[in-house]
């Protein structure tokens, strides 16, 4: 009999053959690789506690394997097909990212794995971007971009129904497994031949950079693959090293000793040869898009949490700061406010967190009717884990793109995005992430007091 193949294995074997591709295609990427390895080996040995922290959590054994991608599609149905396919790779749109507001025409989701099992097993993540062709003020040519884009197939017959067979089976067999995967890549390759004149591509260029990244090729090529690094400082300092061109500074929150949501870097863009079509000749030319990314992941926060960082980010990059008061600078002094303390975090309900049973606290004996989680705590019977942010920051996705872009302006574009405009697109509701972590975050306070009861009940 023909099984299916698990969905973690299925995902699992897409993200080693997307990493493996783009390694190929962006040599650079598999140095990247080379400096995560080095720096995650370096703060492991020089730190037993956190290696250790890492292992009991589960987070040792996905560290190597982690990634995540992004792509940008053109047109509602691009985006409606990867989301049926990303869904047989068990991978969930999660999070609605409005990037215009930052001076980028498009907006977002991250198709990732939404419960713990999945992401321990496999958690790789695709930060998935629709252009925003209204915002080409240029009717002529937002008319012939989308012109473009209606034209293209992004997918082959055979990957289409490999797909539907899939979705009508409730699966992929084994059988199908690899071709299924094959096919799936297919869609993300390099195409270094556009399909449009240099002229054409010359106005989308103008009208913003990722307007011809995204239409004028055959389909939504990789941008860049990150892998997960446990200090992303050393990471930065060990590109600038070994001579490769990083960006200015790391986005996200400053350097703290409790990490928290997303800090990212990247290697500048790569200048690569194009070939444009010109009657039956095709002319030489270059486009920039394809880099490279490293992350570092700290904890998830709370609504409470998220709204304490988006008011110490606008203080960092409000108003006038004295000559010499760099990036750095600014953002830990607006991030006083922000507490550097897990009890502090958790006390205010700033973070989120995952409450596990010690080995003292599995070997307590039996505890008097009232006792409260502050108790269990203060005992050292249960330990506070903080649980690791899966999800992006708007503002520093826009700040990667626009330095890969080489854009120079942060301008804003003053039309808003709409949830539910991308909801429609894909054909399915966007999931809250806060409601994902405070799920996770209940679940654990629940298995505890069950826990306990059983104790009293003795």
């Amino acid at each position: 009999m023909n099984q299916f193949v698990t969905t973690d294995s299925l995902r699992g074997l897409f993200a080693a053959g997307m990493s493996d591709m783009y390694r190929h295609e962006v040599p650079l990427y598999g140095t990247l690789l080379d400096i995560v390895a080095h720096v995650n080996a370096t703060v492991l040995h020089n730190d037993p506690a956190l290696d250790q922290s890492l292992a009991d959590t589960g987070e040792r054994t996905r560290l190597d394997l982690e990634r995540h991608g992004a792509v940008r599609v053109g047109t509602a149905g691009e985006l409606a097909l990867l989301a049926r396919i990303f869904a047989v790779l068990g991978m969930y749109p999660v999070g609605y990212y409005d990037l215009a507001a930052a001076g980028v025409p498009v907006h977002s989701t991250a198709f990732r794995p939404v419960d713990e099992a999945a992401l321990r097993a496999c958690p790789f993540r695709i930060f998935t971007s629709l252009l925003r062709l209204e915002l080409i003020e240029d009717p002529a040519l937002r008319a012939q971009a989308q012109k473009v884009l209606q034209r293209r197939r992004i997918i082959s017959e055979r990957g289409l129904a490999l797909l539907e067979n899939a979705e009508r089976n409730g699966g992929v067999t084994e059988s199908d497994a690899q071709e299924f995967i094959a096919e799936v890549l297919a869609i993300f390759r390099w195409h270094s031949q556009a399909i449009v004149d240099i002229e054409t591509y010359r106005k989308m260029h103008a009208a913003h950079r990722l307007v011809a990244d995204v239409a004028a090729f055959q389909g939504p090529h990789i941008n860049h693959l990150t892998p997960r690094v446990l200090d992303i400082d050393a990471a930065q300092a060990e590109m600038l090293r070994r001579g490769i061109d990083a960006k200015d500074y790391i986005e996200g929150p400053p350097r703290r000793m409790e990490a928290i949501l997303l800090r990212q870097t990247s290697f500048k863009a790569l200048e690569e040869v194009i070939s444009f079509p010109d009657g039956a000749a095709m002319q030489r030319g270059t486009h920039t898009a394809r880099f490279g990314e490293i992350e570092q992941r700290g904890m998830a926060l709370t609504p409470e949490g998220r709204a304490l960082y988006d008011a110490c980010l606008h203080k960092a990059r409000a108003g006038a700061h004295p000559a010499g008061h760099d990036h750095d600078a600014r953002l830990r002094d607006a991030f006083r406010d922000f507490p550097d303390d897990l009890q502090a975090l958790r006390q205010q309900r700033l973070a989120y967190f995952r409450y596990v049973l010690t080995q003292k606290g599995k070997a307590a004996r039996p505890v008097a009717t009232g006792t409260t989680l502050p108790d269990w705590l203060a005992a050292r019977w249960v330990q506070a884990i903080p649980i690791t942010y899966e999800d992006f920051l708007p503002i520093s996705a826009a700040g990667i793109f626009r330095s890969n872009l080489g854009s120079g302006s942060s301008q804003g574009y003053d039309s808003q995005g709409s949830r539910a405009e991308l909801e429609a697109a894909l054909g399915r509701k966007v999931i809250d992430p806060f409601e994902l972590y405070e799920t996770i975050q209940e679940k654990s306070l629940e298995e505890l007091a069950v826990h306990f009861a059983a104790m009293q009940a003795h």
